[in-house]
């Protein structure tokens, strides 16, 4: 049987604007995939009707192409996706069921989510296990739950080593569906890495803990789940917040080519990469030629990105 071929991605959700951290993640995975051989492929996973935004879409689109980081296929927008998404929740039916809990009636009757994991993450934020109170009733048009297997699973990522998990004890039966139509991130975010072929995913360590739980949906839906993980360490501000658009980081600027050389060599420093202080005053593709060529996962184990 031929090997698959090598593709990665990089992945945003335009509820902002790109930042550092975000910058981090899609140069990584780009340098990365790229010093492999493999193909690059942006995806821009807008799911989420009520927080997504088009102009943040197209913002962050300029900004990678600004910044040399091209896409090697087509740019998939998952909001014109339902269709798919809703033809897979069908095959898994037999694991599914509606629930018409609110979370005002769930706010006291949740389980606690039990956390399986060793590394630091300070944004791990594990919702409550929902208590089954909907699994056996004959419901319909209301919003769709999915049941995790309760499994003691591991992977192994590139970056943080062997990962132990239970889905149904971490996450419980996560609703997949909303009422409104909306589909869950990591269902959709299952079926499109199946489908295009992702073989290499990296991306913040925050989305960890839905690994697991994606390689589950992945074998029930029939799809090839990605060889490699890597999760990488947090950028964070000087607070100790993780650097996100919820906490208000500060947009990158790639309207001149010397602020995309400054944007570069910054990131690849704080990605460990030592740059060479000469490269800082290259062109952009200079700087991507050298990190490619030059790139180092080794560098990230057990290492922790910073403060900015």
């Amino acid at each position: 049987m031929n090997p698959r071929p090598i593709i990665g991605r990089f992945a945003p959700s335009p509820t902002g604007a790109l930042h550092l951290g975000s910058l981090c993640t899609a140069l990584a995975s780009y340098c990365h995939i790229k010093s492999l051989g493999g193909q690059w492929l942006v995806r821009i996973e807008d799911v989420d009707f009520e927080r997504c935004k088009p102009d943040y879409a197209v913002s962050i689109l300029t900004d990678l192409d600004n910044l040399g980081l091209h896409s090697d296929g087509e740019i998939l927008f998952q909001s014109k996706r339902t269709d798919i998404y809703d033809e897979y929740l069908a095959h898994l039916s037999n694991i599914t069921y509606h629930c018409t809990c609110s979370r005002k009636e769930l706010s006291a009757l949740s389980i606690p989510a039990v956390s399986f994991y060793d590394v630091n993450i300070k944004d791990l934020h594990l919702a409550p296990i929902y208590p089954r109170l909907c699994l056996h009733k004959n419901l319909s048009d209301n919003k769709i739950r999915l049941c995790l297997p309760d499994v003691l699973t591991a992977f192994f990522d590139g970056i943080q080593g062997v990962i132990w998990d239970n889905p149904a004890k971490s996450l419980g039966d996560v609703v997949v569906k909303r009422q409104n139509g909306m589909i869950n991130y990591m269902l959709a975010c299952t079926i499109d890495d199946g489908l295009q072929g992702i073989t290499h995913v990296m991306r913040g360590l925050d989305i960890m803990p839905m690994t697991v739980a994606q390689l589950c949906i992945a074998k029930a839906c029939l799809l090839p789940t990605p060889h490699y993980f890597y999760h990488l360490p947090l950028l964070v501000n000087h607070d100790g917040q993780k650097l996100s658009k919820q906490n208000l980081a500060t947009p990158i600027d790639t309207t001149t080519p010397d602020k995309v050389s400054d944007l570069l060599f910054t990131a690849l420093t704080l990605l460990g990469q030592n740059p060479p202080a000469e490269l800082q005053k290259e062109t952009p593709d200079t700087i991507l030629m050298w990190a490619t060529r030059h790139w180092d996962n080794g560098v990230l184990q057990g290492a922790a990105l910073g403060m900015v």
